[in-house]
């Protein structure tokens, strides 16, 4: 009995030994053949999606100024690459015949506002010895001013044939006949031909002034005003023909390099000399014809003023001569109007960068002569590819780095996005506009721009490395080890990217949860 109980204890212990090495192979083999993997682990934080691009700057404002209406360039003020400010006179056009207008249309103004005040006083004895008196007046002005009509233009056509003929003899060679040769070398053979024609044509504006002042007679003042005003008129035109002449003839010598020092300064002293003679006449006659102007209106006025004051008027007189004010001074407001654009102004705060306009020269209504761009103040124009347009709104910010800046960052905030496609280089983009939160007085115009555009931000959400995620026609999916050393595969959601290669997991992970990183996945 006892053998047969020692027996039994050692089948026993042969048993549990036999299951336990079972035990022990199984944990074994298990263990020696399950996988090593290198894991990631998912976190929670904030994930900001940037569309990265390049441009370049380009200055908010760029415009080509004109003059609004033509006639001849008088001066210019500014040159290329100049500051100006807005409302600073870049040029301005010749306007002695416009302020000649001018004075009569105020003249005019004066005569039918007077007129209108007489109208509405009524007449009175004393009114009208007054208006007779006042018209005896101004008649009588007038007529003195007719009396040196002749010395006028006599002694503007002594200026005009001296700054011709004498300050400018030296510049010609047979000038008085239809083949004048120049007498120093012109590298402009424009400016050469031009000189040449003109010196033929003042002599005939000359030669022809001085038949009409011989017509005219020492006793021009005996000469009725209608054959004056003409002459005075036509004067004008002889005077303007030669100051063409003079100014490129100034500008010739100027610009000659070829004259020896003495010759050169002569030849300017004398230029100078013809220049003024020219102004001087014209002054002369324009200042005539506008004291015949004025002196005419005031003739004018007083007749009506005394006619009025002798017929009396009726309330349909008077707002018929309220019209006649009203018409005037639209017509003087006219005329100030064309004045005032004569003057090209910059309307802008900027830098001349194209100056077109040149003294003398005649400009065409409505033809640019200037071009400026807006000084320190500038946005840039950037093409974003249509895979990224979607992604970008207006307001969002931006981060600039300028390849003419190093090392510095700016910063700004995309605020325009054109609706309409272009096409670079066969692909869609779409233009955007990004201003500059801070300007900078080293910004320049055409600068490259590398822009990275936050276009969305994203705080506590689940963050994993773009290298941790499959992603293939099935979906995006994340591995996780599973039983048995097997990996099972997690359909995730995807959300935003970053810059730094993190992408959001909108759903299928969770916080802190172990995933294989694909990337370094041991075989």
């Amino acid at each position: 009995m006892a053998k047969i109980k020692s027996l039994g204890k050692t089948k026993l212990a042969a048993l549990i030994i036999a299951v336990l090495c079972v035990i022990w192979l199984i944990v074994h083999f298990a263990s020696g053949s399950k996988a090593s993997y290198q894991t990631v682990t998912v976190t929670r934080g904030a994930i900001t999606e940037v569309v990265s691009v390049t441009g370049n700057t380009t200055p908010v404002h760029s415009l080509d100024l004109s003059f609004q209406n033509g006639g001849m360039i008088a001066s210019v003020y500014e040159d290329v690459g100049a500051r100006v400010s807005a409302g600073d006179v870049i040029a301005r056009l010749d306007t002695q015949d416009l302020q000649a207008q001018l004075a009569q249309a105020q003249a005019n103004v004066d005569a039918q506002t007077a007129t209108l005040r007489k109208l509405q006083a009524g007449p009175t004895p004393e009114n009208i010895a007054i208006s007779q008196t006042a018209l005896t007046s101004a008649g009588q002005t007038l007529a003195n001013t007719y009396l040196g009509v002749g010395n006028s233009l006599a002694a503007a056509y002594a200026e005009a044939n001296d700054a011709v003929r004498n300050q400018l003899g030296a510049f010609f060679s047979q000038p008085e006949t239809n083949n004048p040769q120049i007498t120093f070398p012109i590298s402009d053979s424009q400016l050469m031909n031009n000189l040449v024609t003109e010196r033929i044509t003042a002599s005939t504006e000359l030669n022809q002034w001085q038949t009409e002042l011989q017509q005219l007679g020492t006793g021009s003042e005996g000469s009725a005003s209608s054959t004056l005003d003409a002459a005075l008129q036509s004067a004008v035109r002889h005077l303007n023909t030669i100051k063409s002449l003079v100014i490129d003839a100034t500008t010739a010598v100027v610009d000659s390099t070829n004259l020896p020092a003495g010759t050169a300064t002569a030849y300017k002293t004398s230029a100078t000399t013809a220049l003024t003679d020219t102004n001087t006449a014209i002054t002369s006659i324009t200042t005539a014809i506008q004291n015949i102007a004025s002196e005419k209106a005031a003739v004018a006025q007083a007749q009506a003023q005394l006619a009025l004051t002798l017929a009396g008027s009726t309330q349909n007189d008077i707002d018929a001569q309220q019209a006649q004010v009203e018409q005037a001074q639209a017509s003087l407001q006219s005329i100030q109007v064309k004045i005032n654009q004569a003057s090209l102004i910059s309307p802008i705060n900027g830098i001349i960068t194209a100056q077109n306009a040149k003294a003398g020269q005649v400009a065409a209504p409505g033809t640019p002569v200037v071009s400026l761009i807006s000084d320190n103040n500038l946005e840039i124009d950037a093409d974003v590819p249509e895979v990224d347009i979607g992604k970008i709104q207006s307001g969002n910010p931006v981060n600039i780095t300028l390849d003419a800046f190093p090392g510095e960052t700016f910063t700004g905030k995309v605020f325009y996005i054109n609706p309409g496609q272009t096409i670079v280089n066969g692909v869609v983009d779409y233009l955007i506009k990004v201003s500059f939160d801070n300007a900078d007085p080293r910004m320049k115009a055409g600068l490259t721009a590398n822009l990275d555009i936050k276009t969305q931000t994203k705080s506590n959400t689940l963050i994993l490395p773009q290298y941790a995620v499959i992603q293939n026609a099935s979906g995006s999916f994340v591995e996780v080890p599973g039983q048995n050393g097997a990996l099972d595969k997690i359909p995730v959601t995807l959300g935003i990217q970053d810059q730094s290669g993190n992408v959001e997991i909108a759903s299928g992970v969770t916080e802190g949860e172990q995933v294989v990183n694909i990337g370094l996945k041991q075989q």
